[in-house]
């Protein structure tokens, strides 16, 4: 069999090109960049992987902003994350395997093993609080006296700031309910305000349970954990006065802003009365200074609502993901919010729907005096940032960066390990279902694609998703915190 050496094999592709032209000279320019452009996701000469190429094209688009930020203050939910083996503390407590039951609230250790039976029988995860302070403290000693028991730094703001943190030449002040191991905890670079200081730490036990593990009659189906607390501070958002005050002394440059959906542990009434508080607080922060708010998981749509209509004017930035999403339009009647769950990889053309509508409806415009321009989407697979013309730059380094931070945190790399990451991301998508979107091809040399809809720009870019995540908790948080970085505000 004859072996085409590569001179003679591209004159043959271009002699295809040319009896192609001379048959169909109208051929569109797509077709020929089709024929002559390299085929996306293929090896590329040498054997370089998708994975490799993307990884590298993201290093030649991830680049400092003209003006970088010097000053970042974040707040103000912060914790002790203890992650330990459940079934280990249970035997540590002198419990001994049951029956399960559910509890809204755990009030005992009784309370305690029966609720964890009952979610590792179903190997589901769950999040309860308990409500005896003293019995709370004596079983948080024991956890964090057992081997094994790991203690991090938990809380959306105490992580981001974690994260802005590893970058030397950033100052960071972080204010949150501010215990002894916490601060131990903390990297050196992190400012922490007196007033912000407790004689306790807020624990949260995350009790930990292997697929296959046994407890007596009980198998787990799967892997997940279990998560209780006795945390008064967060929940109420104690620290968020102390925080906008200690603002005026610290001068920062950017203002990141967690927590509020802490508040879903609290009576309506009480619910009510601190967003109230806390929208009057967001509001005395200085204009000049750009606000980011991160969400995390909420259940209760009337305080998303709220949270919509009366704390997204107040801020520039928000960062969420792809339940914070579709929960924030099936609270307000958003688009496509009759969709009940994601099915798989969330759909890019309904993400950016959503995405177009809440900075429509709530964002920035000559109509309305509103200061949000910016929102940072992830999911698994890929990120979205979206933004109002003319209000941020760099933001092709911050979606890159933000989605290079994914795969090297998850798979607590310190650079992209292309052996251990794959893309999970569409390769072709709509950008819109509400109108008709284009439709948009990924190539992992360009692995950022732009389109741009009624001023508002959205950038896209796959994830190269950790096969082998070694930690999850805060990676939404360490995203975000990546994304800013990069993140540049035009001064208006």
């Amino acid at each position: 069999m004859a072996v085409w050496s590569g001179p003679a094999c591209a004159g043959f592709v271009a002699l295809a090109v040319g009896c192609v032209l001379l048959l169909q000279p109208e051929l569109p320019g797509t077709a020929l960049r089709a024929l002559w452009g390299p085929v996306p996701w293929a090896p590329a000469p040498g054997g370089t992987s998708a994975e490799g190429r993307l990884a590298a094209a993201w290093e030649a688009l991830i680049v400092r902003p003209a003006r970088p930020w010097g000053r970042v203050a974040v707040g103000v939910n912060a914790c002790v994350d203890i992650v330990l083996s459940g079934v280990k503390l249970l035997q540590a407590l002198g419990l001994s395997p049951g029956s399960g039951e559910d509890h809204s609230v755990l009030q005992s250790r009784e309370d305690l093993k029966e609720a964890f039976i009952h979610f590792m029988g179903k190997g589901a995860a769950a999040e309860r609080f308990f409500s005896d302070e003293e019995a709370f403290h004596n079983i948080s000693r024991i956890a964090s006296a057992l081997p094994g028991a790991q203690h991090y730094v938990g809380g959306n703001a105490a992580l981001i700031g974690q994260k802005l943190a590893t970058n030397s030449d950033l100052k960071v002040l972080l204010c949150g309910p501010v215990g002894p191991k916490l601060h131990q905890l903390l990297d050196d670079n992190i400012v922490v305000p007196p007033e912000s200081m407790q004689e306790v730490d807020e624990f949260h036990l995350i009790l930990e349970y292997q697929a296959g593990e046994q407890w007596g009659q009980l198998t787990a189906p799967n892997a997940n954990r279990f998560i209780f607390s006795h945390d008064l501070s967060n929940g109420a958002m104690n620290m968020l006065e102390v925080f906008v005050s200690s603002l005026e002394e610290f001068q920062p440059d950017l203002v990141v802003l967690s927590g509020l959906h802490m508040m879903e542990g609290q009576s309506k009434e009480i619910q009510k009365k601190r967003l109230l508080e806390a929208v009057i607080s967001i509001s005395d922060i200085p204009t000049d200074i750009p606000v980011h708010l991160e969400l995390a998981s909420m259940t209760d749509r009337e305080l998303v609502s709220s949270i919509m209509h009366q704390v997204f004017p107040l801020v520039n930035s928000l960062g969420l993901n792809e339940q914070e999403l579709l929960f924030l339009s099936q609270s307000a009647s958003g688009p496509h919010s009759s969709l009940l769950a994601w099915s798989g990889v969330p759909d890019v053309g309904v993400v950016s729907d959503i995405l177009f509508w809440i900075l429509k409806e709530h964002g920035r415009s000559k109509e309305r005096a509103s200061d949000l321009t910016r929102i940072h989407f992830h999911t698994l697979a890929y990120h979205i940032l979206a933004t109002v013309d003319g209000h941020w730059g760099n933001q092709l380094a911050s979606v890159a960066a933000g989605a290079r931070a994914a795969g090297t945190q998850a798979c607590a790399s310190e650079t992209i390990d292309t052996n251990r990451v794959s893309l999970k991301a569409p390769l072709e998508f709509l950008t819109s279902h509400s109108e008709t979107g284009s439709r948009i091809s990924v190539n992992p040399n360009e692995p950022v694609v732009q389109w741009h809809r009624e001023g508002i720009s959205f950038h896209f870019t796959p994830v190269l998703v950790c096969k082998d995540p070694i930690r999850t908790v805060g990676l939404g948080d360490a995203i975000s915190a990546e994304g800013l970085f990069y993140s540049e505000v035009y001064p208006h």
